[in-house]
């Protein structure tokens, strides 16, 4: 019973409505622990990374950072890949959400074109 009781909390913890400062403070948390386990200091990550030594300790105490900055401690931890692809894989709530993303996955642009009115010379 134990084991259905903790797939229904990681079901509903999936679930549930972060914050973007929660997810931020979940993910310098995580990257903390990534480079602990790796026995890398923060002086060594700012040098490995080329992130200044005070952008990694606000990010690790805040999680405050650049996108830009993210992805260069990403890419010195070897997340090359997972950050690479944040954004590779469709993502969808309905099914006729992914209807439409399935229409709109045909379309080069992501936006819809609109005819220019020009002045016609007479």
């Amino acid at each position: 019973m134990s084991g259905i009781n903790n797939n229904i909390l990681a079901v509903l913890d999936s679930y549930s409505l972060d914050s973007s400062e929660e997810i931020a403070k979940a993910i310098a948390e995580d990257f903390r622990k990534r480079r602990v386990e790796k026995n890398i200091s923060r002086e060594q990550i700012a040098s490995l990374s080329k992130v200044p030594l005070s952008t990694v300790a606000r990010f690790e105490q805040k999680g405050l950072i650049s996108f830009e900055s993210l992805i260069k401690l990403a890419m010195a931890l070897g997340y090359t890949p997972e950050i690479k692809n944040i954004f590779a894989s469709s993502k969808f709530d309905t099914m006729e959400e992914l209807d439409l993303i399935r229409q709109k996955s045909k379309n080069k642009r992501a936006y819809v074109k609109t005819h220019s009115h020009k002045k016609v010379r007479n």
